[in-house]
C-alpha cells in the first residue's frame, strides 16, 4: 500500500506540474503580463516554498482519500477530486479575487485550474489506490 501511495503522490505531482505549465505559462500568461505590478518577478519567487505547498496539498488530498473514502475506486476518486477541486478552485480563484485586485478572468482561470487539478488527482488516486476485491 505504501508503494501505491507514493506512486500516486508522484503521479499527481507530475500531472499538476504539467497542467500548471500550460495553464500559467501559456493560457494565463497574457493576464499575468497585463497585471505585472501584482506579481513578484519570476526570479524572486521562492521555488522551494512552491514545492512545499504543493507537496502539502498532495499529501492532504491523498491522506484524505486514504482515510475517508471507501470503497476506493476510480469513480470514488473522481467524485472526491471533483469536490476537492471545487473547493480548491473557489478558494484560489474567487477567494483571491475578493481580497486582491486581480482581473475576474484570472479568478475564473484559477477556479477552473483548481477544479481540473482536483479531478486529475482524483483519477490518479482512484486508479492507483483501489480497494481489493473481497
Amino acid at each position: 500500500m505504501v508503494g501505491r501511495v507514493l506512486l500516486s503522490c508522484l503521479l499527481i505531482m507530475i500531472a499538476w506540474m504539467t497542467f500548471d505549465f500550460f495553464l500559467h505559462r501559456l493560457f494565463l500568461a497574457p493576464l499575468y503580463k497585463q497585471n505585472a505590478t501584482l506579481w513578484r518577478p519570476f526570479d524572486q519567487m521562492n521555488v522551494g516554498l512552491i514545492y512545499i505547498v504543493t507537496l502539502a496539498l498532495i499529501g492532504t488530498f491523498v491522506g484524505t482519500f486514504l482515510l475517508l473514502v471507501e470503497p476506493k475506486s476510480l469513480h470514488a476518486g473522481i467524485t472526491f477530486g471533483l469536490l476537492f477541486g471545487l473547493a480548491l478552485g473557489v478558494s484560489a480563484g474567487f477567494g483571491t479575487y475578493i481580497h486582491s485586485p486581480i482581473p475576474l478572468a484570472l479568478a475564473w482561470g484559477w477556479f477552473f485550474g483548481g477544479w481540473v487539478k482536483g479531478i486529475l488527482a482524483g483519477a490518479i488516486v482512484g486508479l492507483v489506490i483501489h480497494s481489493s476485491p473481497s
